[in-house]
């Protein structure tokens, strides 16, 4: 059962997923559309999930459940992977590499290798008040609240 992204509520259970690059309009309208069918149809044992999803600064996928209506159970969970690697396929696009960081930069979603980071913080870079997009944040409310945070409130604070 589909629920509009903004009304889930803030202790909805989320998953981020990254883009490795921008999307077009044109595929973000595509996007949407699939993305709409999945969650209306997305269930856990026969029960309807309440989800949702959003697109946002063209690089980030989030599909959000409602766990106090139903919890995403490890098939659910599965279903929602093989449709994103569909969405993958679809798009040629990758949602699955954590070996790539997002940071804003200039008003701009900047993506860089992970193995570049210490690098960057020594040449500059990369400082501490950079916004760094986590995507291990898990609800909705987390998100509203620290989404992007300075690098140095999350796990990159050992590279400062």
């Amino acid at each position: 059962m589909y629920v509009p992204f903004e009304q889930l509520p803030p202790y909805s259970r989320l998953w981020i997923y990254q883009l490795d690059r921008k999307l077009t309009p044109e595929e973000e309208v595509c996007m949407n559309q699939q993305l709409q069918d999945f969650v209306t149809e997305w269930s856990s044992h026969g029960r309807d999930l309440q989800a949702s999803f959003t697109i946002k600064e063209h690089h980030f996928l989030f599909l959000a459940t409602n766990e106090e209506v139903a919890s995403a159970s490890g098939c659910s969970i599965d279903k929602s992977v093989a449709f994103l690697r569909q969405l993958e396929q679809d798009f040629n696009v990758q949602l699955f590499d954590r070996t790539k960081l997002a940071f804003k930069q200039q008003d701009q979603v900047q993506i860089l290798p992970l193995t570049e980071v210490k690098g960057l913080v020594t040449a500059g870079t990369l400082a501490p008040d950079t916004l760094y997009f986590d995507t291990l944040v898990q609800t909705v409310g987390a998100l509203q609240e620290q989404w992007p945070k300075p690098a140095k409130d999350t796990w990159l604070a050992r590279y400062f």
